[in-house]
């Protein structure tokens, strides 16, 4: 874990210096993210091929080619601040629309729900509805993290996708545990359908959490 730890480290470190001097932007914070990764898969492929850890980052770094023209489009978007507008202002959009549609889909399912349940419906029937909730819940996740802010940029969208299936799963776990408890009346049955979901999405989601990367945007003084 150590290991991987300054791995990750050292190709942020090479990716960030590439573009050292480079105005930042979220199109840059993309572009570096995408970098790193393929690098990191390019290193695993090496090692697994017999490379040890450092010939692997030499010969990485290598078949990336010469980058200088992505610096030099980087450098210009970084001092064009109407690219970077409309940029911003497109992945605003689609982010508010995606936190609207999770907020619709949350309130559905919970009205949806009361309604079934003030017409006596039995509590199995009932609490099926709620897998709307489940959906919004993993929507807002993916949209929020998508979304530029005034001091943080976009996650990557691969990233947001895992983050919300994580999310979704703990989620869905809670529903799972309600519906098959209500169905069966029994306990242990509700907590053995929580326990699978749960830890699963649990589990991702530390993955996610731990393999970070620092998405705070530098203030200038």
């Amino acid at each position: 874990m150590r290991n991987q730890s300054d791995l990750d480290k050292k190709i942020h470190a090479y990716v960030d210096g590439l573009f050292s001097g480079v105005g930042e932007s979220q199109q840059l914070y993309d572009l570096k993210e995408e970098l790193a990764t393929n690098l990191k898969e390019k290193i695993a492929d090496y090692k697994k091929a017999g490379m040890d850890e450092s010939t692997a980052f030499k010969e990485a770094v290598s078949s990336m080619g010469d980058l200088s023209g992505l610096v030099d489009d980087m450098r210009e978007v970084g001092q064009d601040k109407a690219k970077q507008a409309v940029y911003s202002s497109m992945t605003e959009r689609i982010a508010v629309a995606g936190l609207i549609t999770g907020i619709l889909l949350i309130l559905f399912g919970v009205l949806t729900t009361a309604m079934l349940f003030f017409m006596g419906l039995q509590l199995e029937a009932v609490t099926g509805t709620a897998i709307f909730t489940v959906f919004g819940i993993a929507i807002i996740t993916y949209s929020a993290l998508t979304r530029e802010t005034s001091k943080k940029y976009a996650m990557n969208k691969i990233r947001a996708i895992f983050y919300a299936v994580a999310i979704g799963l703990i989620a869905f776990s809670l529903y799972v545990a309600f519906t098959s408890g209500f169905a069966t009346g029994e306990m242990y049955i509700a907590i053995s359908s929580f326990m699978i979901f749960f830890i699963i999405g649990l589990g991702l989601w530390l993955g996610l959490l731990f393999t970070g990367t620092d998405r705070r945007k530098m203030v200038s003084r």
